[in-house]
């Protein structure tokens, strides 16, 4: 299984190398994430991609308040959202 680290920086680095691979990221970033890691993403969970640019930052915060199973999957290093 791979921590969200690892997934993360795997999807940044390929999609800064591979323009097709982006695109598909940015289009279909459920299937990719199913395609790379072997995970299913419930569909009721939302998976938004953004690009940045010079001009603009994005970021990302918890929840106000995580169910223990977020909790202790964060605590583990894996995703909080792909159990």
């Amino acid at each position: 299984m791979y921590s969200a680290e690892e997934m993360y920086r795997q999807l940044m680095e390929k999609s800064s190398l591979d323009p097709e691979f982006r695109r598909k990221l940015t289009d279909d970033p459920r299937g990719v994430m199913q395609q790379e890691f072997g995970i299913e993403i419930p569909e009721d969970v939302d998976i938004h991609v953004h690009q940045s640019d010079m001009n603009t930052i994005h970021l990302s915060v918890p929840a106000a308040e995580l169910a223990e199973e977020q909790l202790e999957a964060i605590a583990a290093g894996r995703c909080c959202c792909c159990w």
